[in-house]
């Protein structure tokens, strides 16, 4: 049976997969890559939020914003143009949400449940795209890529939430394949 070339599918766990897939070409272990996609997207979530006016972003006293520290972090990973805060476990490096590691577990099981049976064939997609990069372009170019084939859903707050067509013959272009 021949290759899908659409998935239906959320921008959300699209972003994860292949800020995952990203750090994973760049040399992060796999565990460590889902953590970081799923910051990656989280983080762009939060953004896009707040630019829909969905979230407002947190104050201090006095009105001010935050300070991008005290989230839990040891350091900062950037990726996907986003500085990802994160920290030493047990069991490898894992981006932090509120001093809290990221489970890979539970990345792997959203991802299963977004993706469905396409997961694997998705994956390998990305990937062929990833590697088809120098890691230095691959790392300044990756949220550009994902731009380019991300789903396409309506402008603004008709497009929060919303599926759209993931185009994997797009992606297999933009990697030569």
């Amino acid at each position: 049976m021949p290759a899908k070339d659409t998935v239906t599918i959320n921008r959300a766990p699209v972003l994860t997969l292949w800020a995952a897939v990203v750090a994973e070409v760049l040399g992060f272990e796999r565990d460590t890559a889902l953590t970081l996609g799923k910051a990656v997207a989280g983080l762009n979530a939060q953004a896009k939020g707040r630019s829909l006016g969905i979230f407002r972003p947190p104050k201090l006293e006095g009105g001010r914003p935050p300070k991008k520290h005290g989230l839990g972090e040891e350091f900062w990973i950037e990726l996907c143009g986003r500085s990802v805060p994160a920290k030493n476990t047990e069991g490898g490096v894992r981006a932090v949400v509120k001093d809290k590691p990221i489970s890979p577990d539970q990345v792997r099981g959203y991802l299963e449940r977004a993706f469905g049976e396409d997961l694997a064939a998705v994956r390998k997609t990305m990937e062929q795209l990833a590697k088809s990069r120098e890691p230095d372009d691959l790392a300044e170019a990756a949220f550009a890529l994902y731009e380019k084939f991300r789903p396409t859903v309506a402008g603004g707050r008709r497009g929060w939430g919303q599926k759209g067509e993931l185009n994997l013959k797009l992606i297999r272009s933009l990697a030569g394949v």
